[in-house]
């Protein structure tokens, strides 16, 4: 076959150095999520479906890139993500997301209720911590966790 064909979605979590609310401003975590979607796109050739989160994490769905590694894709998104939160003010220097993240691979018959479940967030986590949630999405997709080496 000449021609190199892919579609393969995934779902990327990780969550600010501490789980520290750093972005508390709604307004602020929107424009986040638009810097994230345009870096994801641009720079890695991995477009964004949907991305929301927390005062204390993020999430997004988007298409991998078949050009990236995935670890390229998240240090990216994660570095260029960094540099514009600093920018945001002299109350964000010391902002930083964790060194980790979870990603997870998404079934095409999944997409929309995954995309239900992250613009769900701010609702989804009135019941449950950032750490709950990750142990679950851990378990579901059948990776064990060591929980002295998943939180920084």
């Amino acid at each position: 076959m000449p021609q190199s064909l892919a579609k393969v979605l995934v779902h990327i979590v990780y969550s600010t150095k501490g789980r520290h609310p750093w972005l508390k401003d709604i307004g602020m975590r929107k424009e986040l999520y638009a810097i994230k979607a345009t870096v994801l796109r641009d720079n890695v050739d991995s477009p964004a479906l949907i991305i929301n989160g927390v005062e204390d994490h993020i999430h997004a769905l988007c298409l991998l890139s078949r050009k990236f590694a995935i670890k390229d894709v998240i240090q990216e998104a994660k570095t260029e993500t960094t540099k514009w939160v600093k920018k945001q003010g002299p109350q964000y220097s010391d902002f930083h997301w964790q060194s980790g993240y979870g990603i997870f691979s998404v079934s095409e018959s999944n997409v929309e209720k995954v995309k239900q479940y992250i613009a769900n967030q701010e609702e989804h986590h009135k019941k449950m911590t950032f750490q709950d949630e990750f142990r679950e999405l851990c378990k579901r997709h059948g990776i064990e966790i060591d929980e002295r080496y998943v939180w920084d």
